[in-house]
């Protein structure tokens, strides 16, 4: 099997580029810094040919930010050198991820054991508020099929396959990268999620996130309070409806 990583790094983000060639030795394949697209540098007509609002349903309750779209766009430069290296998977890493010393190996090692063409495997950064079938196990560790994936994009094994259907649905967009992977009733790829817990996200340390970095009034707060769980249990409910890619 061909595989390679990819450290997804903001070359104007200077504090995090330690981490993130710190990363390149700890992954286990072959590795490399993808540059993340900046947010500063798009212009209104990048923001145009790829940002649609309701797109999809349900609609996505918020404006994406710019930072957000730089991000989507990141994801899918990562998506499409998984193509463009002929790879049967690809590793995509956000630069504020730390991988446990001890257990990230052998659950990488699971996951490349199980991965098929359609798959994404997450390595999320918490259990919280997945559940699904165990597809695969090795002792203590296991790959499951979420009924409805959880968010974040820190970590993913991308099968070869799964980055062209991906990149296909995407072209345009109307929400942020990781509510759009969970949306399994568009998405004909298999999303899998691995177990026990094995990265970490450590922004905190580097400086904070570079993609929600807009301030809010005390009314958009409120109404993302309230808008927030209706959207997640709206795609709850699509998800528990539609059919597995199996």
């Amino acid at each position: 099997m061909k595989a390679e990583a990819f450290v997804i790094h903001l070359a104007r983000a200077e504090a995090r580029r330690p981490q993130a060639e710190k990363l390149l030795g700890e992954l286990g394949p072959p590795a490399r810094i993808i540059d993340a697209v900046d947010a500063t540098a798009l212009s209104e007509k990048d923001v145009a040919a790829v940002y649609r609002s309701n797109l999809h349903r349900p609609a996505y309750p918020f404006a994406l930010r710019r930072t957000e779209i730089a991000c989507f766009l990141s994801h899918r430069r990562a998506w499409q050198a998984i193509i463009d290296r002929d790879l049967d998977v690809g590793l995509i890493v956000e630069d504020d991820v730390q991988p446990d010393a001890q257990g990230f190996a052998p659950v990488l090692r699971l996951a490349l054991e199980t991965i098929r063409p359609r798959d994404l495997i997450r390595f999320p950064c918490t259990a919280r508020g997945e559940r699904g079938p165990v597809v695969a196990e090795a002792g203590e560790i296991s790959l499951i099929a979420p009924r409805s994936p959880g968010l974040g994009m820190q970590m993913q094994l991308i099968g070869r396959e799964a980055a062209r259907l991906l990149l296909d649905t995407t072209r345009q967009f109307d929400r942020p990268v990781d509510t759009t992977a969970q949306m399994r009733w568009v998405n004909e790829v298999r999303v899998l999620s691995a177990r026990p817990i094995c990265i970490r996200e450590i922004s905190g340390t580097l400086g904070g996130t570079v993609v929600q970095n807009k301030s809010k009034t005390p009314a958009e707060i409120v109404s993302r309070e309230i808008r927030r769980p209706l959207y997640r249990v709206s795609v709850a409910i699509r998800n528990a409806l539609a059919k597995s890619p199996g």
